[in-house]
C-alpha cells in the first residue's frame, strides 16, 4: 500500500478512503484486468472453438499487466467480471460433458497455463541459452541454434503459447 501510494503521491492512509484493504485493492486490479476477458466465445461457440478463443483473449487482457500476474496469486478471486466468466466457462465445460466436480481442476489448468504463458512474454524472448556446452547438450544446442532463424512477427513465447493451447484442447474432451 504504502508503495501504491507514494506511486500516486498521496498519502498511504488516504487510500483506505477508497478501498477497505490490500486483499480489495488487488481485487480492483483483478477486475480491471479481467474486464478485457472476452468469454462470449464460451457461450456461443462449440466447446474447442470457445475454449481456443477465450484463451486467446484472456491472454492478450493480462499480456498487457504482465507484472500483476504474481500479485494476482496472492488473493482469492472474487470479482463479479471474473466469477461471471467463470460461471461461462462452467456452463460450456458442463456442457461439453465435463462433472461439476472436473470443473475447477480443468479451470485451473488453463490458467495456470495461459497465465504461465503471460509470464513467458514479460521476460526475455529465450529464457535459456547453452551457448558453449554444444558438445555436452548437442541436441538441445542445435534445437536452439534454429532460434538465430526466428520470425520477429512470430516469437517463441506466441508458437509456444499456440502449441501448448492445442494440446490443452486435445486433452480438454470429457473423460
Amino acid at each position: 500500500m504504502r508503495r501504491v501510494a507514494a506511486r500516486l503521491g498521496v498519502n498511504p492512509a488516504s487510500l483506505y478512503n477508497h478501498v477497505p484493504n490490500r486483499a480489495a485493492m488487488i481485487e480492483d486490479v483483478r477486475a480491471l484486468v479481467s474486464a478485457h476477458i472476452d468469454s462470449k466465445p464460451l457461450r456461443e461457440l462449440p466447446w474447442e472453438d470457445a475454449l481456443r478463443a477465450w484463451a486467446r483473449s484472456y491472454r492478450r487482457a493480462f499480456a498487457r499487466h504482465a507484472r500483476v500476474v504474481p500479485l494476482l496469486m496472492t488473493e482469492r478471486a472474487s470479482a463479479p467480471v471474473l466469477l461471471a466468466q467463470y460461471e461461462d466457462f462452467a456452463a460450456a465445460a458442463e456442457a461439453a460433458g465435463w462433472t461439476l466436480r472436473d470443473v475447477i481442476p480443468l479451470l485451473t489448468a488453463f490458467e495456470s497455463f495461459i497465465l504461465g504463458s503471460v509470464l513467458d512474454m514479460s521476460g526475455p524472448s529465450v529464457v535459456f541459452d547453452p551457448t558453449g556446452q554444444e558438445e555436452v547438450f548437442p541436441r538441445f544446442s542445435a534445437a536452439f541454434e534454429t532460434l538465430a532463424e526466428e520470425d520477429p512477427a512470430d516469437p517463441v513465447a506466441t508458437r509456444a503459447f499456440e502449441l501448448g493451447l492445442d494440446m490443452l484442447i486435445a486433452s480438454a474432451r470429457p473423460r
